[in-house]
């Protein structure tokens, strides 16, 4: 009986012991530098997410702790995903996705997934442009389309993601839901970061990418934005003006969705505390000025959520790469 007594105080005791040492890390966290995370090149839509998160988190004094961000690029974010993995159990590293998390594994450029990462919070749906230099033969979508159904190599179009993820998936949607045929026979090519060089200096027709990325192209009026992919008219501006590919008759929307991660097994004290910080930041008026200049849908869902609406995402995304012939067998 003794035995056991003491067996059960020990338990208790080490149960007793991590409680109040979580407790203790929940209360001082953090308390030293984070790492924030773009897994794609600078200027790219993860890169201006993430920035724009840590400087509101500044600003607005949500988060008292250096936040410095550095880009680790490579493989549509396969690459950060596969060094998370040595960041078991890690509190400090905070980094962003969006749909080629998902489409990635998908597609077979990587094993890991979703269920890789602890979601954070859900906080912004940028939405797909397709974009051509300023002095393109294309005015329109149908354009591009059309010319594409005389000649599937006629056009070459480019994006910052693998194939078979995200920036490749979000053209090809719309050229199926346009009537394109023998969508795998497209030219894709993908870059790290220098789509918008390839289109202006004529090595791809059209490049397809978010919003966010090419603004300032846009507006400058080096480039063209044929059309986007929301279901309404987004930003404000010359943004405002982009038509979505509804109105040119192409009926098909693809929303890019982009939330906050940490590593796998994050502790659950800075899961509680990104989760309750991010939804404050998400009301601030800094954020939604952000999101307005960005042409973002402020969208926050919490980490459970946010967990559950990767999973129904995942299915939705086995369709369109099945539909599109880009789904491996698993």
């Amino acid at each position: 009986m003794k035995l056991h007594t003491l067996v059960v105080s020990g338990v208790i005791a080490a149960f007793v012991a991590v409680s109040f040492g979580q407790a203790s890390f929940a209360e001082k966290y953090p308390k030293k530098v984070l790492d924030f995370v773009a897994p794609g090149g600078a200027g790219g839509g993860w890169d201006l997410t993430i920035r724009t998160a840590a400087k509101v988190l500044k600003d607005t004094k949500l988060v008292r702790v250096p936040m410095p961000v550095r880009n680790n690029p490579g493989a549509g974010g396969s690459i950060h995903l596969a060094s998370l993995q040595e960041k078991k159990g890690a509190d400090n590293i905070i980094t962003v996705y969006s749909p080629p998390l998902i489409l990635t594994n998908l597609s077979g450029t990587t094993e890991l997934s979703y269920k890789d990462v602890t979601p954070l919070a859900r906080l912004i749906a940028d939405y797909a442009v397709y974009v051509v230099a300023a002095d393109s033969q294309y005015e329109t979508m149908n354009d591009v389309m059309d010319a594409l159904k005389k000649d599937i190599k006629s056009v070459k179009i480019g994006g910052l993601s693998a194939a078979g993820s995200m920036d490749h998936i979000q053209f090809l949607i719309m050229a199926k839901a346009a009537g394109v045929n023998d969508l795998t026979e497209i030219d894709y090519i993908s870059f790290d970061d220098s789509g918008a060089a390839q289109v202006l200096g004529g090595h791809i027709d059209l490049f397809s990418t978010g919003l966010s990325e090419v603004q300032g192209l846009i507006e400058s009026g080096d480039l063209r934005a044929l059309a986007q992919s929301a279901d309404h008219r987004v930003g404000e501006g010359i943004i405002a003006e982009i038509p979505t590919c509804i109105e040119q008759g192409i009926d098909e929307t693809f929303i890019n969705w982009r939330g906050l991660f940490g590593p796998p097994e994050m502790p659950q004290y800075a899961v509680d505390f990104w989760e309750k910080t991010l939804k404050k930041m998400s009301e601030t008026a800094e954020w939604q000025a952000a999101c307005k200049t960005n042409g973002w849908d402020n969208v926050y869902l919490s980490s459970k959520e946010f967990s559950a609406y990767l999973e129904q995402a995942n299915e939705q995304y086995k369709t369109i790469l099945s539909d599109i012939g880009m789904l491996k067998s698993k």
